[in-house]
């Protein structure tokens, strides 16, 4: 089966061999890893993933995921791919993986995609959630999936800040220092705060993301949360372009991966119900 121009159907193993390029989907708590991105000396969930693969493949896999997530931040829905000359079934590759992978790491789905596709490149948005637990008691349970503040938070004042996220912007003052993004500029087609239980939900929707733009966000919208500054105050430090004018780093264990959406010319499955699961454990 021949690969299309459109990339809709995937390549085959044919021309003087050319690989298969598998697509992958799949969840992680980061905890025990040192973000998504191999690291020379240190854990990283790219280097599990890409070492599970190869033993399925019985040939080395390098693995490429859709973004980089840091240190101790989750996904409920990470997308990489990978070429390979062996030729497995869907499920194989899927029950085959996870096989090899620690507890902590489980793939959902495995597709065949075109070269077309790219894990990252081809990505027209990316989803996160960050959790804060609010409440005077911290969690023992959750301790490594939220933000536990035990001072209250008016939600409404931090609703009415988040307004002035949405749209077109360049996000100088919520990226940090080390980032490597050749503009600031982003566009943001969702942004909001809930609440269920004792537990604020803040969902972000955009085209692409900063280095550590959505715990720099959610730190600013903290404060602005416990009466240190008025609503009004985000937009002006947005306007400001000038990093030290925000709030804190939020801590990486509130935040969680959950949609990375492609063109539907790839077939993938839609990642939505990844955002449900991001709360799915919380005792609150």
């Amino acid at each position: 089966m021949a690969g299309s121009d459109s990339g809709s159907e995937p390549d085959s193993v044919a021309d003087g061999g050319r690989p298969f390029r598998i697509a992958l989907g799949f969840e992680y708590d980061g905890g025990a890893y040192n973000g998504w991105q191999s690291q020379p000396h240190a854990p990283s969930v790219q280097e599990t993933l890409a070492a599970a693969a190869t033993r399925v493949a019985n040939e080395d896999v390098s693995v490429i995921g859709a973004g980089r997530t840091d240190t101790g931040v989750h996904a409920t829905l990470q997308v990489a791919h990978f070429d390979t000359h062996a030729e497995r079934s869907e499920e194989s590759w899927r029950r085959g993986i996870n096989t090899h992978l620690p507890d902590d790491i489980n793939v959902h789905w495995a597709r065949p995609v075109s070269h077309d596709f790219h894990a990252r490149f081809s990505a027209t948005a990316r989803a996160y959630r960050y959790l804060i637990l609010n409440r005077k008691s911290m969690s023992a349970l959750d301790r490594n999936r939220v933000w536990s503040v035990t001072y209250d938070l008016d939600l409404e004042a931090m609703q009415k800040a988040a307004e002035c996220l949405a749209g077109k912007h360049d996000f100088s003052s919520f990226r940090a220092s080390s980032c490597q993004a050749h503009t600031p500029v982003r566009t943001m087609s969702h942004v909001s705060l809930s609440k269920e239980g004792s537990c604020i939900l803040f969902d972000i929707r955009g085209d692409a993301f900063l280095h550590h733009m959505v715990r720099n966000l959610m730190g600013t919208l903290v404060t602005v949360g416990r009466g240190d500054k008025p609503a009004s105050w985000v937009a002006e430090v947005l306007e400001a372009r000038d990093r030290k004018l925000a709030g804190i780093t939020a801590p990486p264990q509130g935040l969680y991966l959950t949609d990375v959406t492609y063109p539907d010319e790839f077939g993938l499955p839609k990642g939505g119900w990844a955002i449900e699961a991001a709360t799915r454990y919380m005792h609150t």
